[in-house]
């Protein structure tokens, strides 16, 4: 049985705390989107009514090639960003995540995730004592009902 993007990620709770089943890189939801959408562009006959200037021949190749993505194993299956500096260190101590780390509250290696996760730091407080199978299913109940990519959980895929 093949795995789907979902499936792969679904289990998964970074080193930094963020749940890979949210990530539509590591979902498979950017692919699916893409594919859907490319089917409704071809269906609806979207050639014909683009703007003059508009190049649809790369269009559709640009949407053809997203779809060709490979999907992101996640960082605890040798996935995500190589260099993570977060993974390296918890690698490295052997933690299951950064939150059974002494050191979490003055980590450096959040530095740039902070960026765009402030309080990433909190979260993995949040989630340090917590039972992980209820924490994922919780998160899954979000992903329906709050998320662009929740398609992954309330739909069928084609293949």
């Amino acid at each position: 049985m093949e795995v789907t993007g979902f499936q792969n990620a679904k289990e998964q709770v970074g080193f930094c705390g963020i749940w890979c089943g949210s990530c539509p890189a590591g979902n498979g939801a950017i692919i699916e989107l893409t594919r859907r959408y490319e089917e409704s562009v071809r269906d609806s006959k979207l050639e014909k009514w683009a703007p003059k200037g508009f190049d649809f021949k790369e269009f559709t190749k640009g949407l053809a090639l997203i779809q060709t993505m490979p999907l992101c194993l996640g960082c605890k299956k040798g996935g995500g960003p190589p260099t993570c500096r977060i993974r390296i260190c918890a690698l490295g101590k052997g933690v299951i995540d950064c939150s059974q780390c002494a050191q979490l509250v003055e980590c450096r290696n959040f530095e740039q995730l902070e960026k765009t996760l402030p309080n990433v730091k909190g979260h993995l407080m949040k989630i340090k004592n917590a039972n992980r199978k209820e924490l994922i299913e919780g998160w899954m109940s979000e992903l329906k009902t709050k998320w662009p990519h929740c398609i992954l959980l309330c739909t069928s895929i084609k293949k």
